[in-house]
């Protein structure tokens, strides 16, 4: 292609060149009448087949993503939803030792009465060695290991679930860590530092979102519900 490109290009600017040159070097002539007829072979473009254009103005803006709020190390990513109430997670993108980006973590609140109190997805390369899975551990805490779950052009995703006690670990401590093994290099390891600076204050204003959610939501429903019991009346 890039080939194709290199003749094609030079082609067309000695197209042009050309064109320029000869109205520039053509004897003059006079103008033909306004209603004499087009030469044989001549190509019309009357201005009614030209397009003119319009303004392009900004949509409404829906399943966009936006930066919700930082909180130090933390992001919340959110995307915009035509209900007002949107979605949330807290994100931050982890680097390695040379600051490349390599992998992200995003957290966010189950609801309650389940086993798990957050859910955590994390992507790493393409290039990971997905039989020795992913460690996660809190400091110097004890490590546990998870599978990925799938892998898409993206990267390779683990799908998480944290513990109440987990959760609490998190809150507590300063830095996370996340292992992966590169597939090109099995014998290797890649830690990846997950800071923690801003998570208590990030994950309490995703749980402060959701509950206001679920309050709107209730309370529509309840007016809602008044209404066609009025009407009904």
């Amino acid at each position: 292609m890039r080939q194709a490109l290199k003749i094609v290009l030079p082609t067309l600017a000695i197209l042009l060149a050309g064109s320029a040159f000869a109205q520039t070097e053509a004897p003059a002539t006079e103008a033909p009448a306004a209603d004499a007829a087009p030469a044989e072979g001549a190509v019309q473009s009357p201005a009614g087949d030209l397009a003119l254009g319009e303004p392009v103005t900004g949509g409404d803006g829906l399943g966009e993503p936006y930066i919700g709020g930082e909180f130090t190390d933390w992001v919340l990513r959110c995307v915009r939803t035509d209900t007002g109430n949107d979605p949330c997670q807290l994100y931050q993108l982890l680097r390695d030792q040379e600051g490349n980006n390599v992998a992200e973590i995003s957290l966010f609140p189950l609801p309650a009465g389940g086993q798990a109190e957050a859910g955590v997805t994390i992507i790493t390369p393409l290039e990971t060695l997905l039989t020795e899975q992913l460690l996660l551990r809190v400091d110097e805490g004890q490590p546990k290991r998870y599978p990925f779950t799938f892998c898409s052009a993206v990267g390779c995703v683990a799908r998480i679930g944290l513990v109440p006690e987990e959760v609490e670990g998190f809150r507590r401590g300063t830095m996370a860590q996340v292992r992966i093994v590169p597939a090109a290099a099995p014998d290797q390891e890649v830690i990846l530092d997950v800071s923690l600076a801003g998570f208590t204050a990030g994950f309490q204003a995703l749980k402060d979102g959701i509950a206001k959610a679920e309050a709107e939501a209730g309370a529509g429903a309840e007016g809602a519900e008044g209404g066609a019991t009025d009407g009904g009346n």
